[in-house]
């Protein structure tokens, strides 16, 4: 991180939010809900930006006329609420991708694999309400194929989910990443999902949940492979 002493006195007034935006914006690159920005980070700039993001709670919940200053219950609830978006619920926007072993596909498998179902956390992006669901991968190795160890799906789902999603978009960005991993003759990805910006608000319908397929590769021309993955990924409890 730059000594303090050093920076010009706009640098040291202005948000880190800002000096990040303008990296992103000359970069000409995109800062939607759900994309990752590490790479526009710099050393200490996490850190900066959980205190904004902190100050910046304070300023919602003073306007929601909730008094942070004499309520022991939130008088810290800023901090917390600062750390649980940076450190957890978004950290997939912020860091990079988990690092990932991939293997060489030694022994040419060239047999359908299911891994799931893989829990998934997340929150919408339009309400910022949570998004808690299931996921199954389905490979169709070849023998150029790279192979990742088992808990590797895990952690990659996790830092796609660990961004305010949109569930469609969401399972879109999980192929592409896995595709690019694996490099599979083929590709299936399902998710199950309860969507509590519809469990809490708006309709209070706590029944519904949504479900949604990717499939690349030799699951969109091969009609018996998908029917054997989808009747072995069966999704009743």
């Amino acid at each position: 991180m730059s000594d303090p002493s050093q920076q010009s006195p706009d640098e040291s007034i202005e948000p880190v939010s800002a000096r990040i935006r303008a990296r992103i914006q000359r970069a000409r690159q995109r800062f939607h809900a759900n994309d990752n920005i590490s790479s526009f980070l710099q050393p200490g700039e996490l850190e900066a930006l959980l205190d904004e993001v902190e100050t910046k709670m304070r300023g919602v919940l003073e306007s929601l006329v909730i008094d942070t200053v004499s309520d022991h219950n939130t008088q810290d609830t800023a901090r917390r609420v600062a750390k649980m978006y940076v450190n957890e619920v978004f950290r997939g926007r912020y860091v990079p991708a988990p690092p990932v072993t991939e293997f060489p596909n030694a022994e040419h498998l060239n047999e359908l694999m299911i891994v799931g179902p893989i829990t998934v956390r997340s929150a919408c992006s339009h309400h910022f309400c949570p998004i808690l669901g299931r996921l199954w991968i389905g490979i169709m190795p070849n023998e150029h194929s790279n192979l990742i160890g088992l808990s590797k799906y895990s952690r990659l789902a996790e830092w796609i989910m660990g961004r305010p999603q949109i569930q469609e978009e969401a399972i879109a960005q999980m192929a592409d990443l896995l595709m690019n991993k694996v490099s599979p003759d083929g590709l299936a990805v399902v998710m199950e999902a309860d969507h509590f910006c519809m469990h809490w608000r708006g309709v209070k319908d706590d029944k519904t949940k949504m479900v949604n397929s990717v499939m690349r590769g030799s699951f969109l021309k091969d009609h018996t492979l998908r029917r054997e993955f989808l009747s072995l990924i069966s999704l009743t409890d």
